[in-house]
């Protein structure tokens, strides 16, 4: 029989890990989050101390909440407000190239 961590790496897809926990979710909440969703999942396992190997009753509870709660972030937010991937938290997703870094990184013409 799988162990709870064996089936957990055999998930893929946001979708894969709603359904496993039974986390009732909205499509297009996921079409437009899925992987904010499981960035942000993974961050709230890394922060939790309560995290022990062994009771896959105590795991599955506690990773089942903090996937909903993952999930709740992308429901009253949009991931632009969430920040979870750097070039959201980089200047707020704007990006800034300079008119002199443009130069620079054309190609130089021939006289004419």
């Amino acid at each position: 029989m799988e162990n709870f961590l064996e089936k957990l790496k055999s998930l893929s897809s946001a979708e894969d890990f709603l359904n496993f926990f039974g986390v009732p979710y909205e499509q297009k909440v996921v079409n437009v989050s899925r992987l904010h969703i499981l960035k942000r999942f993974f961050q709230y396992i890394r922060q939790e101390a309560s995290l022990k190997a062994g009771d896959e009753l105590q795991m599955f509870t506690l990773y089942r909440g903090l996937l909903q709660r993952a999930y709740g972030d992308f429901v009253k937010s949009t991931p632009a407000q969430e920040k979870v991937f750097k070039v959201f938290q980089d200047v707020d997703g704007k990006q800034h190239v300079s008119l002199e870094s443009l130069k620079a990184s054309m190609p130089m013409r021939a006289a004419a």
